[in-house]
């Protein structure tokens, strides 16, 4: 695995992307898809995303991550400012990998990955 370095520095936003975007984002790059078309893309593959996570499977996605499902037990907590404890009761918490991909991508590198290309990469 190699990752290259941009010369560019990357700004943060404080900006959200919503439903709206991908749907923009779909309608704008699938010049046969009429905008309700392009919505029931984006609502099915949302849909399709939840109702996997709901049965307690992992979503993985290629270079963007995996979404998945973990168990945690009930356990004791404690109030930080009193001290008194009280119960956690156990539940199902979602957690997200992201892709070695996505970590370069959001921190301004290039990512190459031999494995994908099969072959190794000098530089």
């Amino acid at each position: 695995m190699r990752v290259r370095q941009h010369a560019a520095v990357v700004k943060m936003s404080n900006r959200t992307t919503t439903r709206a975007d991908l749907l923009e984002a779909v309608y704008g790059t699938c010049p046969g898809l009429s905008r309700a078309q392009a919505r029931e893309v984006v609502e099915q593959s949302l849909d399709e995303i939840c109702a996997a996570l709901e049965r307690g499977e992992t979503v993985k996605l290629r270079a963007f991550g995996a979404f998945s499902v973990r168990a945690k037990r009930a356990r004791v907590g404690r109030n930080p400012k009193t001290g008194e404890e009280y119960p956690i009761t156990a539940r199902r918490v979602l957690t997200f990998r992201p892709s070695p991909r996505l970590i370069a991508a959001v921190n301004g590198e290039t990512f190459e990955d031999e494995s994908v290309l099969g072959r190794s990469v000098s530089g």
